[in-house]
């Protein structure tokens, strides 16, 4: 009796409209990156009209990535798939950009860690407080969510964020809060806030370095500004 070779199963083939992409040339524009993206997740839609659609409806592709589920299908055709595939994507990318700005003293790598709040926060439809607790070499100890709010306010009470600070044996801190109105321009809440941290802070030796506006226009800083 002849014994049969072992063979290795063939493989399934790819699904139709989900091309197996060993590269995406860094040429490609965004108009195209998106298509090829949403033509994977969703096959059953045409990508390019569908990206097109998204990016003329929200303006940039950290909009369009940004967007809640609920925009994406009023401005779209797009399938359950794509708003899961989106968050993923971004999450991923806010991984990426705190991975690079937590490797060295915040201090000595600032323009990772403005890199890491753009990206978590230039494009969230509500204004969000955060606090980046440091420890005495100004390595980033926890970054906390401290207030999620509205579209144009969020409440944040200084004597939490102190206490938090005590508790993680926090040396510094940078706070930080996005404008969903794309202007980065601090309130006159902001600024007063803002320096009752600061005297709250000084009370028990800890120093805030720096008060972060991220807006889609930019980032404003209130040490730059002279807030501080």
């Amino acid at each position: 009796m002849t014994s049969t070779p072992n063979r290795a199963p063939t493989p399934e083939p790819l699904r139709r409209g989900r091309p197996a992409l060993t590269l995406v040339p860094a040429h490609l524009d965004d108009r195209t990156l998106l298509a090829l993206l949403v033509g994977r997740t969703d096959p059953g839609t045409d990508p390019e009209r569908l990206a097109a659609a998204l990016l003329d409806r929200f303006g940039s592709l950290g909009a369009v990535v940004g967007a809640s589920p609920g925009e994406l299908a009023r401005a779209s055709s797009a399938g359950p798939a794509v708003p899961t595939d989106f968050r993923l994507l971004r999450e991923f990318a806010i991984r990426l950009a705190r991975e690079d700005a937590c490797r060295r003293p915040v201090i000595t790598s600032w323009t990772a860690l403005l890199a890491y709040v753009r990206t978590a926060l230039a494009h969230e439809p509500r204004e969000q407080f955060r606090a980046l607790y440091l420890d005495r070499r100004n390595i980033l100890l926890r970054d906390e969510l401290v207030a999620d709010g509205t579209v144009d306010h969020a409440p944040v009470y200084p004597r939490e964020v102190i206490r938090r600070a005590l508790e993680l044996s926090a040396s510094a801190m940078i706070l930080v809060h996005n404008h969903p109105s794309g202007d980065p321009t601090p309130s006159r809440a902001d600024i007063e806030m803002t320096r009752q941290i600061v005297e709250a802070a000084r009370i028990f030796s800890l120093q805030v370095h720096d008060h972060l506006v991220v807006g889609r226009e930019g980032t404003a800083s209130f040490k730059t500004l002279g807030l501080i």
